[in-house]
């Protein structure tokens, strides 16, 4: 192993894990709950037409592949007149995938909490809106905080395949010194290790984000 090109390319694969896939999921994870809050009040709304919006698109998006949607939205879009840029094309993709499974998980956190709590909220003279925001929301996130944590941890793996569109990330930096030093193997193995280490550390903060909620619901 060469060990003198596995130092000296750890810190540019590193800092491509700081500066670009971390801000990508970070960024993308963030508008992608905005999207699932959203649709999965469609699911649960009364209205059938918002149900089956929702439906098909959770349908769509967990039915087709991420690589392919990522395709779509920067290969397929300028066909039609329509060009983005690298950096938002992987941000739009990331953010609808995490979207349509996201929003299954908050729906079935919403449905979790007992029903008792809404007419709770009802008897008291809060709207439908007013117990979903200040009785029902609460209690959900502290549930669906674990399946979120793991699909973030999962995002950030997946924002390598922005690398296929020159997104410059964590990976792309590995592929760009592997091309340069003809060193596949060992590249793509660092990039590896590091890719763990950083699924590691956001395991770690998970575990210590549930245990205090556990301790304040306990309380």
């Amino acid at each position: 192993m060469d060990w003198e090109l596995f130092w000296s390319s750890l810190w540019p694969i590193v800092r491509g894990g700081f500066v670009g896939t971390i801000p990508l999921a970070l960024s993308s994870f963030a508008l992608g709950l905005v999207i699932a809050l959203a649709v999965a009040l469609a699911r649960i709304s009364r209205n059938r037409l918002l149900q089956a919006v929702a439906r098909f698109y959770i349908s769509v998006i967990r039915g087709t592949p991420l690589l392919v949607q990522l395709f779509v939205i920067f290969y397929g879009l300028p066909s039609i007149g329509l060009t983005i840029d690298p950096w938002p094309s992987a941000i739009i993709a990331f953010s609808l995938n995490v979207g349509g499974y996201a929003a299954e998980v908050i729906r079935a956190a919403i449905l979790s909490v007992p029903k008792g709590q809404w007419e709770a909220g009802y008897t008291i003279g809060m709207s439908r809106s007013l117990t979903l925001r200040r009785i029902i929301l609460p209690q959900a996130a502290r549930v669906s905080v674990p399946p979120l944590s793991n699909t973030f941890i999962s995002l950030v793996k997946d924002t390598s395949l922005a690398s296929l569109i020159l997104v410059t990330e964590l990976f792309r930096e590995s592929q760009k010194v592997a091309a340069f030093s003809q060193e596949f193997m060992l590249l793509y193995i660092e990039a590896a290790l590091v890719y763990w280490v950083f699924c590691l550390v956001l395991s770690t903060a998970q575990s210590r984000v549930e245990r205090r909620l556990d301790r304040y619901v306990a309380h």
